[in-house]
């Protein structure tokens, strides 16, 4: 947990804050939230970057979901997400996750990168 005096989370404008949105869960309706805060963090500007990626169970309902497929197009179209070569080449679904235009990547440096440059996680 990153306490809430991280550097990340303080300064003199609030637009400082950068995060990296991780999504994970197969429950839906919890990666229902995580999408439509992350398509209206971009839309709206609430924060200076936003960073998507895919990870573990989301990649399957994803794959195998319209609803989610739909939204997630238009999350694409603010910032293109990534998901976890690994974890979709593990479940079978990464020429699907393909066909939907999502780039799949071995993320574990990835993430890291993004976490030592400061972003926030959010995981949904």
């Amino acid at each position: 947990m990153i306490p809430m005096t991280s550097n990340a989370l303080k300064g003199d404008d609030p637009m400082d804050t950068k995060v990296l949105i991780i999504l994970s869960t197969a429950e839906k309706e919890k990666a229902m939230t995580g999408i439509l805060y992350a398509t209206n963090a971009l839309k709206n500007e609430w924060l200076s970057e936003v960073k998507i990626c895919f990870f573990g169970p989301f990649e399957t309902l994803l794959a195998e979901d319209e609803e989610v497929q739909g939204y997630v197009a238009e999350l694409a179209e603010q910032q293109p997400p990534v998901a976890c070569k690994f974890v979709s080449d593990n479940n079978g679904v990464t020429e699907k996750l393909s066909l939907l235009g999502i780039d799949t990547q071995y993320v574990g440096k990835l993430v890291s990168d993004y976490l030592n440059e400061g972003y926030v996680p959010m995981v949904f």
